[in-house]
């Protein structure tokens, strides 16, 4: 699907490969700081800070600012993203808030509704 970048590396890793996951049973409401790589398949509330990579699964909502190195979207987020490598939303994802990143893919059947800043 992306393996032609450095960054498809991020698609191929599995739930085993996570240090973290947040589980489809969990509603968290507040601050999330991390430094290695999540995987949210719950929901979330609040803001997500992070040096990290972030997936967010299928079937998972974020009411939440999200800053992160590379974000991964096959579910809902409702917030701004700052993705300071990339930003991807797949045909399962959507996205309402703006979002700034030096790449954006957005695949077909994907939604987004906001602002879109590209950086360097």
């Amino acid at each position: 699907m992306f393996d032609t970048t450095r960054d498809a590396d991020l698609f191929e890793l599995d739930e085993n490969d996570f240090d973290t996951l947040l589980a489809s049973d969990v509603l968290f409401t507040g601050n999330i700081r991390f430094s290695k790589p999540f995987i949210i398949k719950g929901s979330v509330s609040g803001k997500i800070t992070a040096t990290s990579d972030l997936v967010i699964d299928t079937g998972a909502t974020v009411k939440a600012d999200i800053e992160a190195s590379r974000v991964l979207v096959r579910g809902k987020v409702n917030g701004n993203i700052k993705g300071e490598r990339l930003i991807f939303v797949t045909s399962t994802g959507s996205v309402e808030g703006d979002v700034v990143s030096a790449q954006l893919v957005l695949e077909p059947g994907s939604t987004f509704s906001g602002r879109c800043t590209m950086v360097k």
